[in-house]
């Protein structure tokens, strides 16, 4: 049992602590309710290069890394399709020093010409780098566009284009800014050797001065549902063929969530999963496959990913792998696959969270997603899973008409 307590203040900041007595080090999560899908398709990559700005100076200090790296700590971020988040790991008695800093961006970036001029720069090289200049790099820059032609999950988390990041204004930046990091969007977790009054009150003295703001609506387009097999190959300078195979999964807040995390699970988790011992065990039709979900907020992907054998072609892994999913969906999975991956899949989340940093974060996340005790309770969601359940979300899912496959061929 993760223990917490929850507190919110006048201008509309949810604010968690959980204590630990194991640790002399202190946390600090800032989870921002902004992600890609909240973007405008003409002004992509937002977000992410929200996440960069927020380390290049605040209204009164100039320098986010310097004065907590004098306190003995280290800070990250990293942004996604739905939320933006931000971290500070310090000494427990260094704790103000990280609160400080937090309070002081969320109420105001400095704004300069040079801090977006050098974060922009730093974007561009990030886009070209990872996403342009590596083998299997533009992957989701392809696959997303075709798996949603609505949703705003259509572009990756680094933008649609680079262009976008080229060309944007430092009005565009602010209105960003006003719109989405304010109190009533933001939640702020700390965690340590601490007593929860002490906690209570130091954020009070530095976050509850900062105006409250008003939490954005978020009104996104429906993605309609598909109802025909879309494929697309390209080719790039990579060592090998790769496919990528997408169905649509259903929403985080769902039952089918977790009944499709788990399908994923016995398809192509570890290597005694289903692809993994008919495709590359036995007919010996790929170096590595894959499945995992995307954990997207809206409808997600379920995603069986690999790379072929030389001489391997695409429509050899292609009928082979169909023939799979059709077991699976035909036949029930055992009592004793089912429970072995579901006691897999306990016992990696009980690991997840026995780092204090883990903790947090996953603490905002799902209070963001409607009750931070989520932590405790989700369990007992997978517990209740059962063979039907799994025929079923595999029967309603792994469709033809439900598929977008991405290939990638060698040059």
């Amino acid at each position: 049992m993760i223990h917490f307590d929850r507190f919110k203040l006048d201008n509309g900041l949810t604010v968690l602590f959980h204590k630990d007595v194991t640790t002399p080090m202190a946390v600090v999560n800032v989870l921002y309710d902004v992600g890609a899908r909240d973007e405008s398709e003409e002004k992509t990559g937002f977000a992410h290069l929200f996440e960069h700005l927020m380390f290049g100076g605040s209204c009164n200090i100039s320098d986010f890394d310097s004065p907590l790296q004098l306190a003995g700590g280290e800070s990250n971020a990293f942004t996604s399709n739905d939320i933006t988040n931000y971290y500070d790991v310090l000494p427990a008695i260094n704790l103000e020093t990280a609160l400080w800093l937090e309070s002081d961006r969320m109420l105001s970036l400095s704004f300069t010409p040079k801090s977006l001029e050098v974060q922009r720069n730093v974007v561009i090289e990030e886009f070209k780098q990872r996403y342009l200049n590596q083998p299997y790099g533009d992957v989701w820059l392809k696959l997303r566009p075709l798996a949603y032609k609505v949703h705003p999950y259509k572009w990756a988390t680094i933008g649609k284009d680079i262009s976008h990041i080229e060309e944007v204004q430092m009005d565009d930046v602010k209105s960003f800014f006003k719109k989405y990091y304010n109190p009533s969007n933001a939640i702020l977790c700390v965690a340590g050797n601490f007593e929860a009054e002490t906690v209570k009150s130091l954020v009070n003295k530095y976050f509850a001065d900062i105006p409250g703001g008003i939490k954005p609506s978020r009104v996104l387009d429906a993605e309609p549902k598909q109802n025909e097999f879309r494929n697309q190959t390209i080719e790039r300078n990579v060592p090998a063929n790769a496919f990528y195979y997408a169905f649509k999964m259903p929403e985080r807040r769902s039952e089918g969530y977790y009944m499709a995390d788990l399908l994923s699970d016995i398809l192509g988790r570890d290597k005694s999963s289903r692809l993994y011992v008919a495709l590359k065990k036995e007919k010996q039709l790929c170096s590595e496959i894959n499945a995992y979900i995307t954990g997207s907020h809206d409808e997600g992907l379920l995603l069986i990913s690999g790379k072929l054998n030389p001489d391997v072609n695409f429509e050899d892994l292609d009928i082979a792998l169909w023939k799979v999913l059709r077991i699976v969906k035909e036949s029930s999975i055992s009592e004793s696959e089912l429970d072995r991956i579901k006691n897999k899949n306990r016992t990696s989340r009980e690991f997840e969270n026995q780092g204090i940093l883990n903790r947090v974060m996953n603490l905002c996340h799902f209070e963001l997603l409607g009750d931070a005790n989520g932590i405790n309770e989700e369990y007992k969601i997978y517990e209740a899973i059962n063979a039907n359940h799994i025929q079923e979300i595999a029967i309603e899912m792994l469709q033809p008409t439900n598929c977008s496959l991405l290939k990638v061929k060698a040059s």
